[in-house]
């Protein structure tokens, strides 16, 4: 599905990732860890648009979308969740989840698709009318996740969903995500701290270290890597 073939990317003079390959398969949980400034961000931006890569290719769906505008590639399926959960603060939670289905004109899937996040955050048809800014950090990250739903992504950029949050909270996120997978058959690409839940959820997983990507493979083997574990697994 994502194909990320040598590239290279950053801000000004400096770049923050070099020489990056990666692959998402359909279906997959793929997980990317790393230490603070190792890239992770910087890589899910330039997939998504934000941040134009200097060299390398990345292609979706087999077309080739490096250099292509983010509203470009949101319309092909590539939604990404910021770290932080980027919601609209000012705006309340139902105008929020609204504005993740801006690109689409089917009605009556938009109700499903409301309802459908409804059933997996209760909490969320709850607080309608409550303005975004005012949630929980947990509620927050849920909306975050609501509103990227309403998108129909094809590939979910998830970056640091846990973030923050209380570890009963990060429980529940991470079981959502494992659902989302297991349930809809939605592909994830996985930035995130928390390298023991990660792998466990994962498909297949990335090491980067100072922009580069330097172990590979499934998350079972990760698991077992020696360097992995001292270094992120405790």
């Amino acid at each position: 599905m994502l194909s990320v073939e040598n590239v290279s990317a950053g801000y000004g003079r400096v770049l923050a990732i070099r020489g990056v390959q990666i692959s998402v398969e359909r279906g997959e949980i793929v997980v990317l860890l790393g230490a603070n400034g190792a890239g992770k961000s910087t890589l899910l931006k330039t997939i998504s648009g934000v941040v134009k890569p200097r060299e390398g290719r990345i292609a979706f769906l087999g077309k080739p979308i490096d250099g292509q505008k983010p509203h470009i590639l949101a319309r092909m399926g590539i939604i990404q969740i910021q770290e932080g959960r980027g919601i609209l603060g000012r705006m309340n939670v139902l105008e929020n989840l609204e504005m993740g289905a801006y690109c689409r004109k089917d009605k009556t899937g938009i109700q499903e698709d409301l309802r459908k996040v409804f059933a997996r955050f209760a909490v969320l048809e709850q607080r309608l009318q409550q303005t975004a800014g005012t949630l929980s950090g947990g509620e927050q990250q849920m909306l975050a996740i609501g509103r990227a739903l309403m998108a129909t992504p094809k590939l979910l950029l998830m970056d640091e969903p846990s973030l923050g949050l209380a570890p009963m909270v990060v429980e529940m996120i991470f079981r959502s995500i494992g659902d989302l997978r297991k349930e809809e058959g939605y592909t994830i690409l996985l930035v995130e701290q928390n390298a023991n839940e990660a792998l466990h959820l994962g498909d297949r997983g990335y090491v980067m270290e100072t922009g580069r990507i330097v172990l590979g493979g499934p998350c079972r083997d990760l698991l077992d890597n020696e360097e992995v574990k001292k270094a992120y697994l405790g």
